[in-house]
């Protein structure tokens, strides 16, 4: 696991003396993280530098005359050329041939996981690019003609070009979103990448693009045994070639992707795998017995560890720590309690079943935007004459089915993917009401919905499951649950693998038709049934879950926990981030009302000023 740095200055203005640009590359790459007993290494040149954080013998760092190569990951060359090149002298050394070869064109003989940065000294040149699905990051800034890098924002802002101010706005898509969605950062003038996004410097101009797109196909042929035979054999394909040589265990929850991938570590490693599961004595919240069934299913050596309250308290500081941004997804806890259990067994590697969902159709609101999306199917007439009824229909009225009714319509007729953020805490309670005038001001509240709308909308497909899909892996995948496990196990000093995001599957997904992944209301219908002699039944039955976090249950029942998360919010009242009276009715509200359901923002806004408090540097302008 190594991650990349390193700047390329562009024009006359140099962003680092010559003395110094030893000095500030180390600075950079020891912001980037890691596991521990990673070393960092650099090359500089007149012009740039470049840095790697890696553990030993991963290393990918290359100088071959004015070009600088850092790389990151496992990739590969589709190119024969390429490949036997990277064979002979190193994988920086093709990409260096490639690039003085094809330029920005490399990209498409370029596979499997990486970052990458290209910095041409000679003629003021950067190429930077990240892996098809986002399992690599790689954040930058421009600042002139100059281009910084880093796999995290936080080593971005180490160049003393860029200075760490927190973006008000970023602030606004973090209580939106629970993360920030890409491109932003947290801070001001500082994007990252989106998957299969690449950035190209010439001249002094920044150029971004996508070289890859999920090449999906609406219209494929209904040819069933053939596409159930040729996904059994990439399932074991891609976990066989991610267990690799480690010692290596799974991650299972008991859903269907983390059961998919233990059964398939069974089949093709020969002996009992070892898998680790989390439970919460909690109801509503355990999922133990479904981990149980699918180990003793496959043969598994099972590991199991019951979450406390305790635990998470302790683990809170740590988490938030980690991250290079504001991270608000509560299951990281688990997740990291989970890997760190792992390591502790003397694990090196971990298998986990992240994407199955998200090219497949597993995710719930697939089925339940098809409900609504029958409305716009009905003739014109008949839409004009339920929309009249039902905006005219007074509230006296609306009760029991009119109410369902008036409801349905009005929910119908908002555009996708707007549609899916109607119960957004923010939509409900009014950004204006919860942050303050200061962070307030200048904030474009629409800019989640905007960037949701373009990833939609820049889908080759007009299956609806697809579009959605597609913003999936970009939204729930990239910017969430990719970053939850690729940071926790990190955290647990573990490597982890994702071998239902091998591109062998992802391409087969994207030739399956629509109807293969949700029919009649079913999620996931043909990875079930294709399945469906392999995994439990009970795990093809069950409705998804994961590692949910009782969080907002056990704030009321921990005495610690309440005093973390109320310290934490009232901090950030005085901070003047958010408003006082939004905090005392979210806090009653929790009490009173809904504890899970309040306990998630309030979750949300506590991991906020944890991080602060973590990064000090930070700027909050007055």
């Amino acid at each position: 696991m190594n991650k990349i740095c390193g700047w390329l200055d562009g024009g006359n203005a140099s962003t680092v003396a010559a003395p110094d640009r030893d000095r500030v590359i180390e600075r950079m790459a020891q912001r980037l993280g890691g596991l521990s007993g990673s070393t960092v290494q650099s090359r500089v040149g007149q012009t740039g530098a470049v840095g790697v954080r890696s553990l030993p013998g991963h290393i990918e760092l290359g100088k071959d005359g004015d070009l600088l190569i850092a790389l990151a990951g496992q990739p590969r060359w589709s190119d024969a050329d390429l490949a036997a090149r990277a064979a002979h002298t190193g994988f920086a050394q093709s990409l260096a041939h490639a690039w003085r070869e094809r330029g920005s064109a490399l990209l498409s003989a370029l596979h499997g996981r990486f970052s990458l940065a290209v910095l041409d000294c000679a003629r003021g040149e950067a190429l930077l690019a990240i892996d098809r699905v986002g399992a690599e990051e790689l954040c930058f800034a421009q600042r002139g003609g100059s281009l910084v890098f880093g796999a995290t924002a936080d080593a971005v802002t180490a160049h003393p070009a860029v200075r760490p101010d927190i973006d008000p706005q970023s602030l606004h898509d973090y209580l939106y979103c629970h993360m920030v969605p890409a491109p932003a950062t947290i801070y001001r003038g500082v994007s990252k990448l989106l998957p299969a996004q690449f950035v190209h410097l010439r001249k002094g101009a920044l150029e971004t693009g996508f070289y890859w797109s999920m090449p999906y196909v609406d219209d494929g042929p209904d040819d069933y045994p053939r596409y159930a035979a040729e996904f059994r054999r990439l399932l074991e394909e891609s976990v066989r070639d991610a267990t690799g040589s480690s010692d290596v265990g799974a991650f299972l929850s008991g859903g269907t992707d983390s059961s998919t991938v233990a059964g398939m570590l069974a089949r093709t490693g020969g002996s009992r795998p070892h898998t680790y599961s989390i439970g919460f004595d909690a109801e509503g919240f355990d999922e133990m017995e479904f981990a149980r069934i699918a180990a003793n299913h496959f043969g598994c050596t099972a590991h199991e560890y019951y979450v406390t309250p305790a635990d998470v308290a302790a683990a809170i500081p740590k988490v938030a720590a980690i991250y290079d941004e504001p991270f608000g997804n509560a299951s990281a806890v688990p997740t990291y309690l989970c890997a760190r259990m792992a390591r502790a067994d003397g694990r090196t590697r971990m298998l986990a079943g992240d994407g199955g969902d998200e090219i497949f159709g597993g995710n719930a609101r697939y089925a339940d935007q098809e409900v609504f999306e029958r409305y716009g199917r009905l003739p014109a007439p008949l839409r004009m004459l339920l929309d009249g009824v039902f905006d005219h229909l007074p509230d006296a009225l609306a009760v029991g089915v009119l109410r369902k009714g008036r409801n349905y319509v009005q929910r119908a007729n908002i555009p996708l993917p707007d549609r899916m953020e109607v119960f957004n805490h923010v939509e409900r309670e009014g950004a204006a009401n919860m942050l303050t005038p200061r962070i307030m001001k200048g904030v474009d509240t629409d800019r989640p919905r905007a960037i949701a709308r373009e990833v939609y909308g820049r889908t080759r497909s007009s299956a609806m499951v697809n579009r959605m899909m597609h913003l999936d892996l970009k939204q729930t995948l990239a910017d969430s649950d990719l970053r939850k496990v690729s940071r926790m196990c990190e955290l647990a000093d573990i490597e982890v693998q994702y071998p239902l995001l091998d591109e062998r599957l992802m391409d087969f997904s994207a030739l399956l038709p629509a109807s293969y992944k949700v029919r009649d209301g079913q999620l996931r219908w043909f990875f079930k049934d294709a399945l469906k002699d392999f995994l439990p039944q009970a795990t093809i039955t069950k409705s998804k879950h994961g590692f949910g976090l009782p969080f907002g249950l056990w704030m009321q029942q921990d005495a610690t926990l309440g005093k973390l998360a109320t310290g934490s919010l009232d901090a950030l009242v005085q901070r003047g981030v958010v408003q006082p009276d939004f905090v005392r009715q979210l806090l009653e509200r929790h009490r009173s009302e809904h504890a899970s359901y309040y306990g998630v923002m309030i979750w949300v806004l506590m991991m906020l000023e944890q991080w602060l408090q973590a990064h000090p540097d930070a700027r909050l302008e007055s």
